[in-house]
């Protein structure tokens, strides 16, 4: 049976255990497909007990219902949970498809007031008394 993978990680893998959370086994890296992004996969269930600290370009898989296989090189393990739950973390290429909001006049003109009242004596006394207060 040819199981497709639930996500495919390029290069170093690391695996962190927490027997005592909801979720008892995270692994982070960076995809195969897309190098620049980090993906966070994490297990409702207990982590194998020979699953070493990190992996190298790991590969998870369902293959039943409660069951997944970690395969990194010639190795695999077998983890039993009830879900997988998959981050990818997007926020670059969120707020690089943002435009850039330009600055108010309103606030321009505020900070060009402060600037000015900051190079005189009188002006830093005046921004000193605000903050006194």
């Amino acid at each position: 049976m040819s199981v497709a993978p639930i996500v495919e990680f390029s290069g170093r893998v690391d695996c962190r255990r927490d027997g005592r959370a909801p979720l008892g086994l995270i692994l982070s890296g960076h995809t195969a497909h897309h190098p620049q992004e980090l993906v966070r996969l994490s297990f409702a269930g207990a982590a194998p007990e020979d699953l070493p600290q990190t992996l190298d370009d790991a590969a998870v898989a369902r293959v039943s219902e409660a069951s997944f296989c970690i395969t990194s090189g010639a190795r695999s393990w077998m983890i039993r949970a009830r879900a997988a739950h998959l981050h990818r973390e997007v926020a670059r290429e969120f707020y690089q498809a943002l435009p850039a909001l330009p600055d108010r006049w309103t606030q321009r003109l505020f900070w060009r007031i402060v600037f000015v009242l900051a190079v005189s004596s009188v002006g830093r006394w005046l921004l000193g008394a605000r903050s006194r207060r």
